[in-house]
């Protein structure tokens, strides 16, 4: 009586008789069947793979073209015969001739796709291209992915960002809502992704748990000028704009006070001018200077003389508010820029500096001159401002002088 051989044992003596890749896998893109060729090919044990979308074997660009052969598949008309690149375990490209094959149930509907595969002897330049492409993005601080029109994660190549916890392979299948836990389809990248799809390319700059990215999204097209998702890439520029920030931070403040220097003060002051032009609102401008700053550096010395324009500028920004300016103006000079501010207001400021400097216990004491000058009323230029608090500031001055000087003769 001859012996019946049941379709999975053919299939796995199939399997394990030839060279070639042989895989299948389901209409969801989950590998089911793995053979020995499978493994010497792509370098994925039976155990890794079978369960995992097939997904990890392909480059980034190709996943939608790969979920457009599943839908042919379904439809009964897809390619055979095709060569394309795929990724080993280790990330290395490889060009492979593949055969597809679909494998049907009893009511002869596709249910899966057999797949064999073989490397392919050619080492075009466009794949030699491609792996050096990979290993260069590998090494740079940065990530590349695609995405379908429903925003699915499709692929993802690239080194592991720093503060990313999550694998690449790990993404794949997720919703760019899911990876980015927020469902509102307006917030930052999301609303990229969506342009994207509707043609429109976009760079922005992206904050993410500390770090900052600059983000590229463009659409992706298949061969014939569809678009089919996504195309995105960030770079990690965390300590760029570090070193940005710092260096704008040497440029626009005062190294021995931390206050804003001159030529920030006179640049935010000039866009006041112009905001309070529009808005008819007023503000305020203080100008100061430290009384007796050269007596002090002729009795104390120098070192003493810095001190004491720290502790006034220690006493500046308590006394200030978050959105006022305080600047070091130049030499012994110093100036606040009080946004919305109207006479009262700078007048009860100017006030609180001059006690809260005069109560501190420090030797030498302290004392300050200020003026001030009020947007429109005494001025609507920079120049007519600056003029006005400085002559109120040197008839406070004259007036510090003539009563210290008395109590000197004495």
């Amino acid at each position: 009586m001859p012996l019946l051989l049941r379709t999975e044992h053919l299939l796995a003596a199939i399997l394990s008789s030839t060279e070639d890749a042989v895989l299948s896998f389901a209409l969801d893109g989950t590998v089911q069947t793995w053979s020995p060729g499978a493994q010497r090919l792509y370098g994925y044990s039976e155990s890794e793979i079978v369960g995992q979308p097939l997904a990890r074997l392909l480059p980034p660009g190709d996943a939608p073209a790969f979920e457009g052969l599943v839908r042919a598949a379904i439809s009964g008309d897809f390619p055979h015969h095709e060569t394309s690149p795929r990724l080993h375990k280790d990330g290395s490209a490889i060009i492979v001739r593949i055969t597809h094959v679909p494998v049907r149930d009893d009511n002869g509907h596709i249910v899966a796709i057999l797949e064999n595969a073989a490397a392919s002897t050619s080492n075009s330049i466009e794949t030699i291209g491609e792996a050096h492409l990979k290993l260069l993005i590998d090494q740079m601080p940065m990530v590349v992915w695609t995405t379908d029109k429903e925003l699915r994660i499709t692929s993802c190549l690239g080194a592991r960002m720093r503060g990313v916890k999550t694998r690449n392979e790990e993404l794949l299948g997720k919703s760019i809502y899911e990876y980015l836990k927020c469902q509102d389809p307006h917030t930052t990248p999301v609303a990229q992704h969506y342009e994207a799809l509707r043609g429109t390319s976009s760079q922005f700059e992206y904050k993410r748990n500390n770090r900052t990215f600059e983000l590229h999204l463009e659409p992706l097209r298949s061969p014939a000028g569809e678009i089919i998702g996504c195309i995105g890439a960030g770079l990690d520029i965390t300590e760029r704009k570090k070193n940005e920030e710092k260096v704008h931070y040497q440029a626009t403040h005062d190294a021995l006070t931390g206050l804003a220097n001159y030529r920030e003060f006179l640049d935010s002051l000039e866009r006041e001018v112009r905001r309070g032009e529009r808005s008819n609102r007023s503000f305020a401008v203080l100008l100061l200077d430290l009384d007796e700053l050269k007596a002090i550096n002729d009795r104390y010395g120098h070192l003493a003389g810095n001190r004491a324009l720290k502790r006034l500028s220690e006493v500046m920004k308590e006394q200030c508010r978050a959105t006022d300016l305080a600047a070091r103006y130049g030499g012994d000079e110093f100036a606040v820029l009080l946004v919305d501010g109207d006479p009262g207001m700078a007048r009860q400021i100017a006030s609180r500096i001059e006690h809260a400097l005069g109560a501190r216990r420090e030797e030498p004491r302290l004392s300050v001159s200020i003026g001030i000058s009020i947007f429109p009323d005494d001025g609507r230029t920079v120049q007519d401002l600056l003029e006005t608090a400085d002559r109120e500031l040197y008839q406070r001055k004259r007036g510090t002088r003539a009563r210290v000087t008395p109590a000197r003769a004495r």
